[in-house]
């Protein structure tokens, strides 16, 4: 990975990590004022906050594993643990969006409609998490190809 993309790429997730502490200080204290008279306010507003607190999670993980990219040490075993929170943090966010559903689901506060598209997107990140999960199966395929070549290195230079 070049310098410029590894570069172009913190500055993005740089600035959705300071988005995302925006959202916590600004946005989710003003969702919790604008829902004052709304029964579910707690359930929403946690929910939320929650959220994004995965999302940031997740935006940590990516830097320390483009950090190993750039270092060239991403093909070892210490990715897996980042690799391992992205999925973690990322099923954690579509369960929360399941949550939120489920929350908004009874009543008459919040149309049918929007509660089945809630649930879409909750299948919707539970398919980045499944995809992530791919992911890191080929990671374990590089590391192992990566150790393969190692030892293949050492017995060639035991030979010569």
């Amino acid at each position: 990975m070049g310098r410029l993309t590894v570069l172009a790429l913190r500055a993005v997730l740089g600035a959705l990590l300071a988005g995302s502490v925006f959202v916590q200080a600004v946005m989710v204290p003003l969702l919790a004022a604008d829902l004052r008279d709304f029964g579910l306010r707690t359930p929403v507003v946690v929910i939320v906050l929650l959220g994004v607190v995965a999302a940031q999670v997740v935006l940590v993980c990516v830097w320390r594993l483009v950090t190993m990219v750039r270092r060239g040490t991403v093909f070892s075993h210490g990715a897996f643990r980042y690799v391992h929170t992205v999925i973690g943090a990322v099923t954690a966010a579509a369960l929360l969006v399941f949550a939120l559903g489920v929350v908004l689901a009874p009543g008459e506060d919040v149309a049918p409609g929007v509660v089945l598209l809630i649930g879409g997107v909750g299948v919707a990140v539970l398919g980045v998490a499944l995809i992530v999960l791919v992911l890191r199966m080929l990671l374990a395929q590089a590391v192992d190809r990566d150790a393969e070549a190692a030892r293949m290195r050492a017995e060639l230079a035991e030979v010569i």
